[in-house]
C-alpha cells in the first residue's frame, strides 16, 4: 500500500503533463486561400481573422449538404453578429448555375465561392467528400475538420466558448 501513494502521485503528474502539451500543440494553421463568391467578390482567409470561420465544402447533389443548409442558415444568424463567418464552397464538379440557383432560391445569407478547378479541396488537404467542414479560430488555425453532417449542438457550443 505504500507504494500505491507515490504511484498515483506520478500517474496524476503525467495526466497534467500529457494535457498541458496537448494543450500547446500547434493546431494546423488554415491554408491562405482566396474565394471567389457568386457574386465575384473575393474573400481571404487573412481577412477574416479575427472571427471564427466555418469553410463548408458541399454540392447541391449531396443530400447531407441539402439537408444541413437550413441549420447552417441558423447557425449563421444567430452568430454573425457575435464575430462567425461561413463560406460555403461548392465542389468543382457542381456546375455553376446549380450553384447559383441554390444559393438563390434558399436565400443564403452567407458567401458562397465556386472551387472550379479544385484548388480550395486540394488547399484543405485534398477534399474529395462533402459535407466536408473546417472550423478555423481567430488566430488562422483549424480548430476541428468534420466529414459529414455538422453537429450543431456541438457547433454551438463551441461558438459560444470561443466568441465571447
Amino acid at each position: 500500500m505504500k507504494l500505491a501513494k507515490p504511484l498515483l502521485i506520478v500517474v496524476a503528474a503525467l495526466a497534467i503533463a500529457g494535457a498541458l502539451a496537448y494543450a500547446l500543440i500547434d493546431k494546423p494553421t488554415a491554408p491562405a486561400s482566396t474565394f471567389t463568391t457568386l457574386e465575384g467578390k473575393p474573400i481571404t482567409l487573412n481577412d477574416l481573422r479575427g472571427k471564427i470561420v466555418l469553410v463548408n465544402f458541399w454540392a447541391t447533389s449531396c443530400p447531407g449538404c441539402v439537408k444541413e443548409m437550413p441549420d447552417l442558415i441558423e447557425t449563421y444568424n444567430q452568430y454573425k453578429g457575435r464575430g462567425f463567418e461561413v463560406v460555403a464552397v461548392a465542389m468543382s464538379y457542381d456546375p455553376p448555375n446549380y450553384v447559383a440557383n441554390f444559393a438563390k432560391t434558399r436565400q443564403l445569407p452567407f458567401p458562397v465561392a465556386l472551387d472550379v478547378n479544385g484548388e480550395h479541396a486540394r488547399a484543405f488537404g485534398n477534399v474529395q467528400l462533402t459535407p466536408t467542414s473546417f472550423i478555423i479560430d481567430k488566430d488562422g488555425h483549424i480548430l476541428e475538420q468534420k466529414l459529414g453532417d455538422l453537429d450543431f449542438a456541438k457547433l454551438k457550443a463551441l461558438l459560444d466558448k470561443e466568441l465571447t
